[in-house]
């Protein structure tokens, strides 16, 4: 899709607020608003990201907030009240965006937080809210909803197994992911590795892939931000003797040439992943994924082409699954990766959900 000069946007993007983008605290929505950033500055869209201190994006104007970190929602239980910390830097990114909003054409909201949403009435600007996890708490589905029904088209999510965790699934526009995949080399022959990539935490089970790994006595290299020291400690306590190799969190570039050589990415969620991109960040690069039969993941693997989908939870399923790795061409895995998960084909559907909002805009403004 072009756009003539006329049809450019002007686009302010306020990331999440749990950490700054580059920590790797935010997940996987940090690749996810720095992928969609350059693509729309790739088209000739002006682009704005507003941010926690200390974020870094590279080749886009970032505006860096001060502030308390907002606690992850992955983190709560479904009854948690809404709360926010003294000098909050949510409420410092929103207020900011209230001063500037005339400025633009669009906001882009990447927070899973329960304020975005709340203030959406009280913007004389558009939002777009990209929401990037599944039903976790009621406060957040019952806002998500509430903005749904009144700001139709306006609540994006990543896969149609994430929409269905929430009753309006209906009002949602799926929107996947897509990663600029010249950055991702492919590679045909891997070493006798396998990999993890993720925050480590216990909703992302890491254990399960470290007792793969001993099973099959495969090295396991892992590569994550140690969100939960505790919980990395448990496991190496208890998986003493199991061969993994930790090797931290890694910028884009580098991540990429070390998966690459490895002979397949376990996923392992105990939750229902909105989407995964550390899957398509591997298909990239010709590595077969293995995954639980769980969220998003169920709509990026192909099982027995581009990887496998095993029993949720289930380890056998896992050590099975490595067992049966030489039956994937690499090359098939690199080919679903460039027809459904390129940073074009993912800019198209976000240009076009853009365009339907400010349409939606100027409808009802005319009614």
């Amino acid at each position: 899709m072009t756009s003539s000069p006329s049809d450019l946007l002007k686009l302010l993007m306020l990331s999440t607020p749990v950490g700054a983008i580059g920590s790797g605290i935010g997940g996987g929505v940090e690749l996810t608003l720095s992928n969609i950033a350059h693509e729309m500055i790739r088209r000739g869209h002006s682009v704005k990201i507003v941010a926690p201190q200390g974020s870094i994006v590279k080749n886009v104007p970032v505006l860096e907030i001060a502030g308390q970190v907002q606690t992850p929602a992955q983190t709560q239980t479904r009854d948690e009240p809404i709360i926010l910390p003294k000098n909050s830097v949510l409420a410092n990114m929103w207020d900011y965006a209230h001063q500037v909003q005339s400025d633009y054409d669009l906001i882009v909201n990447f927070a899973y937080d329960w304020l975005p949403l709340y203030l959406t009435p009280f913007f004389s600007c558009p939002i777009a809210h990209l929401i990037s996890m599944g039903s976790l708490t009621d406060a957040m589905d019952s806002i998500i909803e509430q903005v749904a029904t009144n700001f139709p088209e306006t609540i994006g999510v990543h896969t149609l197994s994430q929409a269905q965790t929430f009753t309006f699934a209906d009002k949602c526009r799926c929107l996947a992911n897509g990663m600029d995949l010249s950055i991702y080399q492919f590679c045909a022959q891997p070493s006798d590795f396998l990999a993890w990539v993720g925050r480590i935490a216990p909703e992302k089970a890491l254990e399960d892939a470290v007792a793969a790994a001993k099973i099959t006595g495969i090295p396991l290299k892992i590569f994550g931000f140690k969100q939960n020291e505790e919980y990395w400690q448990d496991i190496c306590q208890k998986y003493a003797d199991a061969p993994i190799i930790y090797r931290g969190f890694l910028p884009t570039e580098e991540l990429q040439q070390e998966l690459g050589q490895c002979r397949a990415l376990l996923v392992t969620p105990r939750w229902v992943e909105a989407f995964g991109n550390v899957a398509i960040e591997a298909l990239a690069c010709g590595v077969p994924v293995i995954a639980y039969r769980r969220g998003g993941l169920t709509e990026i693997v192909k099982d027995g082409e581009t990887g496998f989908l095993v029993e949720p939870d289930s380890v056998d399923g896992l050590v099975n699954a490595i067992r049966n790795l030489d039956k994937i061409d690499r090359r098939a895995c690199r080919q679903q990766a460039e027809v459904e998960y390129s940073q074009q084909a993912m800019g198209d559907r976000l240009e076009y959900w853009f365009r339907n909002i400010l349409k939606e805009v100027e409808t009802s403004k005319k009614h």
